[in-house]
């Protein structure tokens, strides 16, 4: 059993939050400032609200009128809502980018093994990347989450009777995908994107044997 990530494994989406945070911050920071302040604010509300709120476009927009708020001072007025709401539109495409490789790597690894995805976030929007990416019928289920925690990985291991030894969650999240994976008995495969959410880093043990670091996800093939 391969149990695969979606977003920034199968597809781009972490970067279509930092164009639009990109531009955020060129707006917020005052001529001579420091970006870097401006950006710890928000990665600070958006760690919060991950935390209460949960993940998606939705929250993030949300993050950004607080963050607003926070440094102005006050509320953000009628003409700064818009503008935030105006970067909705980012968030609103009928395709996803999937990610090199993805493709046909993922219809040569259905014809041997079995293939479930694991997504967090706001079950619409995920819904939503999953139906468009064309990728569903490689996949015997597609499972929505509001966290990926070990008792995730627990409760997967349980719904479908696996035996974790025999089992690979394959992802770009250290702290989502590889970390709770091998909390709980899984195997993982780490395949990095640039592009990782900063709140998704994590610290790997270098010595653990049941993590395999690839680089590109056609290398996939090589090892199942």
């Amino acid at each position: 059993m391969l149990i695969f990530d979606a977003d920034d494994t199968l597809w781009e989406n972490n970067v279509i939050f930092e164009r639009v945070i990109d531009e955020f911050l060129e707006w917020m920071t005052p001529p001579g400032g420091d970006r870097t302040a401006v950006r710890a604010v928000l990665d600070g509300i958006e760690a919060a609200h991950a935390e209460t709120l949960g993940y998606g476009s939705k929250v993030f927009l949300h993050s950004l009128g607080e963050c607003v708020q926070r440094l102005r001072g006050r509320a953000a007025t009628a003409a700064e809502t818009a503008r935030i709401a105006g970067w909705a539109t980012a968030f609103d495409g009928g395709r996803v980018e999937l990610i090199q490789g993805v493709a046909e790597t993922l219809a040569e690894l259905a014809r041997r093994h079995e293939l479930l995805l694991l997504t967090k976030g706001d079950t619409e929007e995920q819904q939503r990347k999953v139906a468009v990416s064309g990728l569903t019928g490689h996949f015997r289920a597609v499972h929505v989450v509001a966290e990926k925690n070990v008792g995730t990985y627990e409760e997967l291991i349980r719904s479908y009777d696996l035996v974790p030894s025999s089992v690979w969650m394959i992802g770009n999240s250290p702290k989502s995908d590889i970390l709770p994976a091998r909390a709980a008995g899984l195997n993982a495969v780490f395949i990095p994107n640039d592009h990782t959410w900063v709140l998704e880093h994590g610290e790997l043990d270098p010595g653990d044997e049941k993590v395999l670091r690839l680089a590109a996800f056609g290398d996939l093939l090589r090892h199942f």
